[in-house]
């Protein structure tokens, strides 16, 4: 008695193939703009963050010396902040805006602001924070 044995070699069809792709496109389409909505929120969460230690620490510059610094590099070199926080939105830390005090002999930096360009998801622009 001889026995014959068929091989079967099953895969997958392309209708099978398609429907799987059609999924994973759907579940893509739905969790790709919640993540980039998401990093926009982490990015301006960031920067009012920066702005707020920096500008915490013009404040005790000043409360401690009787000034404002003459530059950003002077509130690290006296220790009041480790290094100058990065503008999440420009990327770079060269980007802040100096706004000066209205007496000019009390120094130079009276606050910073971004000078990122654009609008925050709440409709302001980045330079009025």
């Amino acid at each position: 008695m001889v026995i014959k044995v068929i091989k079967v070699h099953r895969g997958f069809t392309l209708i099978e193939l398609l429907v799987v792709m059609v999924v994973i496109a759907m579940l893509l389409s739905l969790s790709v703009p919640r993540y980039f909505g998401n990093v926009d929120k982490a990015k301006e969460s960031v920067l009012r963050q920066n702005l707020a230690h920096m500008r915490d620490a013009i404040d005790k510059y000043f409360g401690d010396t009787g000034r404002y610094p003459e530059s950003l590099e002077d509130i690290v070199t006296k220790k009041y902040l480790r290094k100058i926080p990065t503008d999440p939105i420009t990327e770079r830390t060269d980007s802040w805006v100096i706004v000066s005090p209205e007496k000019k002999e009390l120094g130079n930096i009276f606050d910073v602001k971004s000078g990122a360009r654009g609008r925050a998801r709440d409709g302001s622009e980045y330079v009025s924070w």
